[in-house]
């Protein structure tokens, strides 16, 4: 299904761009956008990783850097059966994370430090269990290339409104395409990007971690705190906040692509009950913990 939905953004990126291709230039327009569509179709699927990390600007830790949090994720991945992703922190007070990458074989685990700082070190694996879930369930695929191709169509509608013709004057085509190419983006990523697949990476989540309610707590500290803090990266190119574990602020707007987190707390506690698992122990506030290289800020250089 996620390799099918992939093949679908593919043909309607391309039918998009030589569909103002058209209104620009006709049929000599059409083709020059059917050559820059086959070669952003290229590009997107050996490079959509590597541009959604750039686009927040992670960079990479490893054992030395950050020790514990590399072994978190290197233990979970082993518990899934996965190979060890990439992990990679980004410096930001926004508390979220997100997996990418075209297969298990190239996959990256990126947190920002806002997660960091809020959450506990069961709360934190159990986030990144989640993330391994989506890497699993081969979700990561469809989301990271939905996330650039949607920018990419953004970028298609600022050129429509403010392309001039010949005369200095707007092409009237062009502009009026550019008013529907902002919803066609956001209808792309809702038809793309299931809102199913949460609930069976929380699934997988609480399967990896074996800590169900950990996951549970961290989503309800992580939303609240994601609704206050702003993330400049999802207000430039609100595709992006389809990554995310949850919302980037605003859960009913048109880019909306999350189940409600209330809705994914009572299925995660209902997971708890099936397994087992006990009652999570009030957390110790991250500013009564120790010190530990969890905090990214203690990384080297």
């Amino acid at each position: 299904m996620n390799g099918f939905r992939t093949l679908m953004l593919l043909a309607a990126l391309t039918a998009l761009f030589m569909g103002l291709g058209y209104m620009l230039g006709g049929p000599g327009g059409a083709l020059v956008a059917l050559v820059v569509a086959a070669v952003m179709n290229l590009f997107t699927f050996w490079n959509a990783d590597r541009i959604v990390l750039s686009m927040h600007g992670a960079h990479e830790v490893d054992g030395s850097d950050c020790p514990v949090l590399v072994g978190i994720v290197h233990q979970l991945a082993a518990r899934a059966g996965l190979p060890p992703p990439r992990v990679y922190i980004i410096d930001s007070p926004h508390p979220n994370a997100f997996a990418t990458g075209r297969d298990p074989d190239h996959a990256a685990l990126a947190a920002t430090t806002g997660l960091l700082a809020i959450l506990d070190r069961e709360e934190v694996a159990a986030v990144l269990a989640h993330e391994l879930g989506h890497v699993r369930n081969r979700d990561t695929l469809v989301m990271t290339m939905t996330a650039t191709i949607a920018g990419a169509i953004s970028m298609l509608a600022n050129f429509g409104f403010f392309f001039r013709g010949g005369g200095g004057r707007g092409n009237p085509l062009a502009m009026i395409a550019s008013v529907f190419l902002a919803p066609f983006a956001a209808m792309l990523v809702q038809l793309a990007v299931s809102r199913t697949r949460e609930y069976g990476a929380d699934r997988a989540g609480a399967e990896i971690s074996g800590n169900p309610r950990a996951l549970a707590s961290a989503l309800r500290k992580l939303d609240a705190a994601a609704s206050r803090i702003p993330n400049p990266v999802a207000l430039r190119n609100p595709a992006a906040a389809s990554l995310y574990i949850v919302p980037a602020g605003g859960r009913d707007s048109l880019f909306s692509t999350h189940p409600d987190t209330a809705n994914r707390i009572d299925r995660l506690e209902r997971i708890a009950a099936t397994m087992g698992a006990p009652v999570r122990r009030t957390a110790v506030p991250p500013s009564r913990r120790r010190a530990s290289a969890l905090d990214p800020l203690r990384r080297r250089g």
